[in-house]
């Protein structure tokens, strides 16, 4: 190992993305090139780096570097040659030249212990010179941590994100419990903090690193959608994980569960672990339901007469199960209405806000994702709010979400309803009913056939199927709807029959493809012209390609690259941005793929003004880039439901194009037209579960591009990835006991 000391005379190039950097460092002997991961490295600066010597052929003998350690400069000309390099914002060459005459060797000292005596210079105020403080120190700081991980092989973007969560307790934190890092940062995977831990010393067979990984593996299967793993199950994952075989996993859980961590409980005879928030959270549902279901109501005068005046200032007649779903909305404290498209679940829930203003009752509406929200205020005419806005988040990371409101500060209002419930997991469950006050009468209306949550939970099936919530379910298709083809398919395909592909429809379409390739054309094709032609579209805005699978040919990820190529082509009008592996444009259509609680939004006027504001862009919210500005390193993303959000560089793991998403991210949407690939691949993703929820997220045509023995395989596959949720289980217990 080489060590060498010296001050870097210049920055040859620079990585920004990741911090690689080629620079020159005069010793005392000589002139040398270093080469490494040295991010925020700047002229001036004194540093002593440890590496090995190679040969390039341009630049010569260099030295990799493997470990440095900087000092800031002590001598006048050089303190002067690093503020003047724009090391620290605000201050250039010129300004450097008057501090350092000002100071001298003491510059340093006193912007960190004595900043004001900067506003004595020309040119820099009180504010000025604290923020030239501030930013010192910031610098400072950030970059020693960044260099710090990075020699760990974290990349920028994690050593970042790392700084930002810890800041200086970054070297305690990581040198105590790698592992942490795992649970606190997106992104960082237990092999990574487990790669730390190694490197750090901390030994295969421990204990520490047996918790680590147990933890893990459970908070993993809550992104399969789980609430819990069975023991033997657990056992096996994490034997997967940690590369060893263990025998004896009892000591670690009985640390974790002493520590609160983790809770083992017995369902329907099998031994069952839990991260401890998602037990509390389940049983707290169950209990809250039961209250909810329960408490004295205020009891509403109602007749048959009601429904008939409804059904006369409406113009329609009710079926049975419809007039049922009324009366139980205007008697109960909780309420399910389930059913496919086309069966009356908005006309019955306009009737029931109806009965509810006319009595003077207070009605507030939500669903999960603002798309949701957005329909559901243009099918009522009355304002929805995605649930995060009803609940008044603010702030918080994933798992720690704070709301204002909650039990101490409830929700007013008499009524609340919910649509699209199949979307909600059990964590925005929790909060919502923490938000909800007994005598307040809760309606969730979804469709318990669409795909269940992304996140953990299966929040609506396990309420239907506790059988202890007054449930509804609307079956009847009414003859408006019975004429789209859309919703007669859906229903066959629900029913596990056949759809006719002859194309002798309006507005369901097959086109028969076998190659993927050609398929992907036939695709391309369709939207460029075929459909916005057919379907008197200006542009192709209104199309959405929906994918069962992110991988293959004709998965999210490989249709983006074809869709961005062919749809938003590279111009000389259009500014890019390069993150990672992704390909970002302006016009690009774009997707949030983390919640993100908090990022700051602002829905402005056509004057320019802000008409509302808040926190808040969640998984799977929609939009379109209009600005990339490559100076602020800053992408502008207008949103569907017109929200407009600034993402720092650095952020944008947390968006991807979205020209073609899964049918799994667009629950809760609908698009004017949807296009899906047919496919060959696995059994639990060609699916008539999958086939329904895709279809049905159509307004207005269906296309099918590909193989019709894929169409015919999905329609008779009922098999479903079963998720481990004991919501149902709680519901019994809480409703048979008390």
């Amino acid at each position: 190992m080489e060590r060498i000391e010296g001050t870097v005379e210049d920055i040859i190039y620079r990585n920004e993305d990741n911090g690689y950097t080629v620079l020159t460092v005069a010793t005392k002997d000589d002139e040398l090139t270093v080469v490494g991961l040295m991010y925020g490295i700047t002229v001036g600066e004194h540093i002593i780096a440890e590496g090995e010597y190679t040969a390039h052929n341009i630049y010569g003998r260099q030295l990799q570097v493997t470990h440095i350690e900087t000092n800031m400069p002590n001598e006048a000309a050089a303190i002067e040659r690093y503020l003047g390099s724009g090391a620290i914002k605000g201050i250039g060459p010129s300004l450097a030249t008057k501090i350092v005459e000002r100071f001298k060797e003491d510059t340093f000292f006193t912007i960190e212990n004595e900043p004001l005596k900067l506003a004595e210079i020309k040119g820099i105020s009180e504010k000025m010179a604290q923020s030239i403080a501030s930013i010192f120190y910031e610098q400072r700081s950030m970059r020693q941590v960044v260099i710090f991980l990075q020699e760990y092989g974290l990349s920028l973007t994690y050593a970042l994100k790392i700084y930002g969560e810890y800041k200086e307790r970054t070297y305690d934190i990581v040198k105590k419990n790698p592992y942490v890092l795992a649970e606190d940062i997106q992104g960082i995977s237990f092999r990574m903090a487990d790669d730390i831990a190694e490197k750090i010393g901390i030994e295969k067979t421990s204990d520490f690193r047996m918790m680590a990984a147990i933890k893990h593996v459970l908070m993993r299967s809550a992104l399969d959608g789980h609430t819990y793993l069975e023991r033997a199950r657990l056992i096996e994952l994490t034997t997967e994980l940690l590369i060893i075989e263990v025998l004896d996993f009892d000591h670690a859980f009985m640390n974790l569960q002493l520590n609160g961590h983790i809770m083992i409980e017995e369902i329907e005879g099998k031994v069952c672990i839990f991260l401890t928030s998602f037990d509390n959270m389940e049983k707290y549902i169950a209990a809250k339901l039961f209250e909810l279901t329960h408490v004295s109501l205020e009891q509403h005068d109602y007749t048959d007469q009601d429904i008939e005046h409804i059904e006369k200032e409406m113009g329609i007649c009710f079926d049975e199960n419809q007039k049922n779903a009324i009366t139980q909305a205007l008697t109960c404290g909780t309420l399910v209405i389930t059913g496919g498209p086309g069966t009356g679940k908005t006309t019955t829930l306009n009737a029931i806000i109806k009965l509810f203003d006319e009595r003077r009752q207070e009605v507030l509406l939500a669903a999960p994702t603002g798309r949701a929200a957005k329909r559901m205020s243009e099918t009522t005419g009355q304002t929805a709010k995605t649930i995060h806005r009803l609940l008044e988040i603010s702030g918080g990371a994933e798992g720690h979400q704070r709301f204002e409101r909650n039990e101490e500060y409830p929700i007013e209002a008499d009524v609340i309803i919910i649509d699209e419930t199949s979307m909600m997991d059990t964590v925005l469950t929790y909060h919502l009913l923490k938000a909800i006050v007994p005598g307040t009468r809760v309606i969730f209306v979804g469709d318990q056939d669409q795909l269940p949550s992304v996140g953990p939970g299966n929040v609506l099936k396990d309420i239907i199927h506790s059988g202890y919530i007054h449930t509804v379910k609307l079956k009847q298709i009414f003859r408006q709807a019975g004429e789209s083809h859309i919703v007669v398919n859906a229903h066959k395909i629900n029913s596990g029959e056949m759809i006719d592909l002859t194309n002798n429809t309006k507005d369901f379409f097959f086109v028969r493809r076998q190659d993927p390739r050609q398929v992907i054309g036939e695709i391309i094709t369709l939207i460029k012209s075929r459909l916005p032609k057919f379907a008197g579209l200006e542009s192709s805005e209104g199309i959405q390609i929906l994918t069962p699978t992110r991988k293959g040919l004709l998965g999210v990820d490989n249709l983006n690259l074809e869709l961005q190529k062919n749809l938003n082509p590279p111009s000389k009008d259009k500014t890019e941005k390069l993150y990672s592996t992704r390909l970002f444009r302006e016009g690009d259509k774009v997707m949030q793929i983390k919640n993100n609680y908090n990022i700051s939004w602002r829905i402005m006027s056509d004057y320019g003004f802000t008409v509302d504001e808040g926190l808040g862009v969640f998984n799977g919210d929609m939009g379109q880039i209009v600005e990339i500005n490559l100076y602020t390193e800053k992408i502008k993303v207008l949103f569907d439901d017109d929200r407009m959000v600034y993402y720092e560089f650095k952020g944008l793991d947390e968006l991807d194009l979205a020209y073609a998403v899964t049918i799994h991210k667009s629950q809760g949407s609908e698009y004017p037209i949807v296009i899906m690939p047919m496919f060959k691949g696995p059994a639990l993703l060609l699916n008539r579960n999958l086939l329904y929820t895709g279809i049905t997220r159509a307004k207005r045509y269906v296309v099918l591009v590909g193989d019709e023995q894929v169409i015919m395989q999905m329609i008779h596959n009922k098999r479903e990835m079963l998720r481990n949720s004991a919501l149902k289980q709680r519901l019994l217990e809480v409703f048979s006991v008390k």
